[in-house]
């Protein structure tokens, strides 16, 4: 065994630059585990600031000044923001407070129809099953009322934290566009000089993740904003709520759009019935669907090594059982940064080709 694991590390730890590369990986790690609660603003707007990077640099091609460039950048963000809390924010609340209020309605009908099932079919549903399924749909709601409840009352220390956030969040998105030079020069310098490993890694985390993100930013709003649209003029209850979850369901490739599919039918279900306006709006939405991934998806994503299904739906369930939402969001960018390690890792033996510093 000791032998086994000498080779190993002969094999793939020979190089001063991996070692050091594996140290910065695993402190990264700890320190997001340990710490990435505390630091949430920052690394929020670490990611914010990354994404409106990319709008900078095409403006500054335009020959458009940095500084003009970053001011324009940073005041179309700081509107989104406050048009977000001030208007859909608000929106998507009264229609939460308005779906929970429906619900006991909601409740009535499915036992009213289902109660009806026994009788149309008797052979495949008895009384009993029904009763029984009830029990567990009144215990589910109660154990959900009460969830509500005590997170309502939990999050109520929370939101002077959340208006702390809210004024930091801005400030160092600015700083972080303004001075990344800056930033990025500092970091560089307590690395090795000679680094062609990390600047391998660098540029095509750099690209790839870019790419990634900054498309799937686009696809939310596209998306999101095609398909209110679509519910609004069809007079779907609940546009807005249910356009947020169809926006944020492309976060989650094939899963996203199966699961969010449910409260859309549901919802609609009840709201027009068994019906031709029923029909039209699940064609409104496959179609929405069906657009966004064999259009959209190809048009953002063009320049995104595509990963393998399996790879992307283990990475999703991974990262996102170890940091919830964001783990879901940066599932994909992850595994492309595990892919660039591994595929850019000096094994002894195979040579690398040197890349010089941009």
């Amino acid at each position: 065994m000791v032998r086994i694991l000498r080779g190993l590390a002969y094999k793939y730890f020979s190089d001063d630059e991996a070692v050091i590369l594996f140290l910065l990986l695993v402190l990264g790690t700890l320190g997001i585990v340990f710490f990435g609660q505390m630091l949430a603003p920052v690394i929020a707007s670490v990611i914010i600031a990354f994404i409106l990077q990319g709008l900078v640099t095409k403006l500054n091609q335009l020959g458009i000044p940095e500084m003009v460039s970053i001011m324009g950048v940073f005041l179309v963000f700081l509107g989104t923001l406050i048009g977000f809390l001030f208007g859909l924010l608000p929106l998507i609340w009264g229609q939460v407070a308005a779906l929970a209020g429906e619900t006991p309605r909601i409740f009535k009908e499915t036992q009213t129809y289902l109660e009806l099932l026994p009788e149309q079919y008797p052979n495949l549903v008895s009384i009993e099953q029904i009763n029984l399924l009830f029990q567990q749909i009144t215990s589910e709601a109660a154990h959900l009322t009460q969830w509500i409840v005590s997170f309502s009352l939990a999050s109520i220390p929370d939101l002077m934290a959340l208006l702390i956030y809210m004024v930091l969040l801005p400030i160092l998105v600015f700083f972080f566009l303004k001075d990344r030079e800056v930033l990025l020069g500092s970091l560089s310098r307590m690395l090795p000089s000679q680094r062609p490993m990390m600047l391998r890694i660098w540029h095509e985390v750099n690209q790839q993740c870019a790419n990634y993100v900054r498309g799937k930013a686009v696809e939310i709003l596209i998306v999101g904003g095609a398909t209110y649209i679509s519910f609004k003029l069809l007079g779907v209850p609940y546009a807005a709520l249910l356009s947020l979850l169809v926006g944020l369901s492309v976060v989650i490739p094939y899963i996203g759009a199966a699961v969010v599919t449910v409260p859309v039918a549901m919802i609609s279900l009840f709201a027009f019935g068994w019906g031709s306006h029923f029909i039209w709006v699940m064609v409104v939405y496959g179609i929405i669907q069906a657009l966004d991934g064999n259009v959209l998806v190809p048009i953002l994503f063009s320049e995104v090594n595509n990963l393998h299904p399996v790879v992307i739906i283990i990475a999703v369930l991974f990262f996102g059982g170890i940091w919830g939402l964001w783990g879901v969001f940066f599932a994909i960018p992850l595994a492309t940064m595990l892919k660039a390690v591994f595929s850019a890792w000096p094994v002894k033996g195979q040579a690398m080709e040197p890349l010089e510093e941009q």
